[in-house]
């Protein structure tokens, strides 16, 4: 009965003690770094929508400009509204309110991914230990710099499908995994001589590597084409000079 008690009061205590380091986090440079990249990717976000509403009404507009000189005024306002309608309707569908938890990152686009990953991120950071804080706002930094890569890179390519896997799987698989093991029991060795805390920390430095590599073959890549390019370029028009 002494020892529940006492499991039970370490568990509140450190459920205090995460609370005040989220509240500290949030007051740091690092969490207002944090939060200004939340709010980048919900901006990016309402841009998409923006765009792809201003391009209903374009066209909308140019259906009707089209229809005016075969029809009556009447008949070519109705259609181009009917049609707008029909488009509306579908860019708020296709824009439903994102998906919580991993499910975010498991329906996202290949484009969308590291925007989205980025905001889970955030939402998990709650109750981690510090050395898991440091790793995941360097994670964050390197997914941002995939988000212009992504967009680039062939949904169907192996290395797309390996992100993907590592982003939407084994990232929250390793997060979740870590939050269903007890707050009284996260820093208690185990058999392997390692607390969940060492699993999760060393876990977090595998993905942040794996992410930094991938990073990299992408960037290069990237210098690949344009040097590929640029070779074709040199090749075409200076044999082009050469012609009489």
């Amino acid at each position: 009965m002494i020892h529940r008690a006492r499991t039970v009061a370490a568990g509140f205590a450190d459920v205090g003690l995460t609370h005040a380091e989220e509240l500290l986090r949030r007051m740091s440079p690092e969490g207002r770094e944090q939060a200004r990249r939340e709010r980048e990717a919900k901006a990016r976000r309402q841009r998409r929508l923006m765009v792809r509403l201003v391009v209903a009404a374009v066209a909308s507009l140019l259906i009707w400009a089209l229809l005016a000189g075969m029809a009556t005024a009447g008949v070519a306002l109705a259609i181009a509204s009917a049609l707008m309608l029909l488009l509306t309707t579908l860019v708020f569908t296709r824009a439903d309110p994102r998906a919580p938890g991993r499910e975010a990152l498991t329906q996202a686009a290949l484009p969308c991914l590291a925007e989205e990953a980025v905001v889970w991120i955030a939402a998990q950071r709650r109750g981690l230990p510090p050395p898991a804080l440091q790793l995941i706002d360097a994670m964050s930094r390197r997914l941002d710099e995939l988000v212009p890569r992504l967009g680039r890179l062939d949904p169907r390519s192996p290395e797309a499908a390996s992100i993907r896997k590592l982003v939407a799987v084994e990232l929250p698989d390793l997060v979740e995994g870590w939050r269903a093991v007890p707050i009284s029991m996260r820093r208690v060795s185990h058999a392997d001589g390692r607390t969940p805390d060492d699993h999760l920390i060393n876990g977090l430095q595998l993905i942040g590597s794996e992410l930094a590599k991938a990073g990299e073959k992408l960037e290069r890549s990237t210098f690949d084409e344009i040097a590929v390019q640029g070779r074709y370029l040199e090749l075409k028009y200076s044999e082009d000079d050469r012609l009489p």
